[in-house]
């Protein structure tokens, strides 16, 4: 499939999450989740010629969607580095930092990139092309245990003991390569009524591990907490049990473990006070024309 010219994805609750922002014309704003530059497109339209936008994404396929405007930065990193590129760029504090979690249909539908069973390539799954591990990499040296507890971790799949049993005989036969190999491992093991459901688990399972998103999701949350002026927001949208409840917990109590601190009288001590106490979700509208707002969740937090 040719990459020229790709769309990554129409954004998830765009208007209400760029709402969500509370965007000042003069403000300095950052988008840790660019892809295809959507948000970032819409937050530069509200901003005047003293604002800068900071966009991340570890990703070089998204560099193609780079907008050329004096008041964008593009940086090709991975989010959990927000801090470090933020001293660089000697930005002292930021008004709202938005994340879209959701992985763009540009990955999936891109054979090459190995994050989906409907195409046949390798089993890679990268982010970050540059990255060292792929997913080819887990399936072939993880040791049972720790493979069976990323499925059940990250997949929530309840046969992951006797899936990452199946994976770790089958490569002794031979290596696993492609994601047909792959296929061939682990579909006996689920029903046909419920195998794309299955399926789509394992495979996000291994890309999570691959990408080590739930660290650097919580890296970059603590990083956003200290990066954000009081009264900046903190903007997410996400698509997974896991994630959301990092979100939830780091907006109602400040860590993502979600252990309320209280002080003498009681009150929970948080660096946020929530701007949505019901988190919003997509309407009807939006999921006939975009299915994968679906399971989107946006979360809006304002520092105090």
């Amino acid at each position: 499939m040719s990459k020229a010219g790709q769309i990554y994805h129409v954004p998830v609750l765009l208007n209400e999450s760029i709402n969500g922002m509370n965007i000042q014309s003069g403000g300095v704003y950052v988008d840790v989740t660019f892809g295809g530059g959507g948000h970032s497109k819409e937050i530069l339209n509200r901003l005047n010629d003293t604002a800068h936008l900071y966009s991340f994404d570890q990703d070089e396929d998204a560099e193609k969607n780079i907008v050329n405007d004096s008041r964008f930065t593009f940086v090709r990193s991975n989010f959990r580095y927000l801090p470090n590129f933020l001293r660089y760029y000697d930005v002292k504090g930021v008004d709202a930092i938005l994340a879209d979690l959701g992985v763009s249909s540009h990955h999936f539908d891109d054979s090459e990139r190995g994050f989906s069973f409907r195409f046949e390539g390798k089993l890679d799954m990268r982010m970050n092309k540059r990255a060292g591990m792929t997913a080819a990499d887990v399936v072939n040296t993880y040791d049972e245990e720790r493979m069976a507890n990323i499925f059940y971790l990250y997949g929530e799949l309840k046969n992951s003991r006797k899936l990452a049993s199946t994976i770790v005989k089958a490569r002794g036969l031979k290596p696993i390569v492609t994601i047909g190999d792959f296929l061939e491992v682990i579909k006996p093991l689920f029903g046909r009524e419920r195998e794309k459901k299955e399926l789509a688990k394992v495979f996000q399972a291994l890309r999570i591990e691959v990408n080590q998103e739930m660290e650097a999701l919580k890296e970059m949350l603590y990083a956003a907490t200290k990066a954000l002026k009081p009264g900046g927001r903190l903007v997410v949208i996400t698509y997974h049990s896991l994630e959301d409840r990092m979100v939830k917990n780091i907006m109602k109590t400040g860590n993502i473990e979600g252990k309320a601190e209280q002080d003498f009288f009681g009150n929970v001590q948080t660096p946020f006070k929530l701007v949505n106490n019901k988190v919003i979700v997509a309407g009807n509208e939006e999921v006939a024309r975009n299915p994968r707002s679906r399971s989107a969740k946006l979360r809006i937090a304002e520092k105090k």
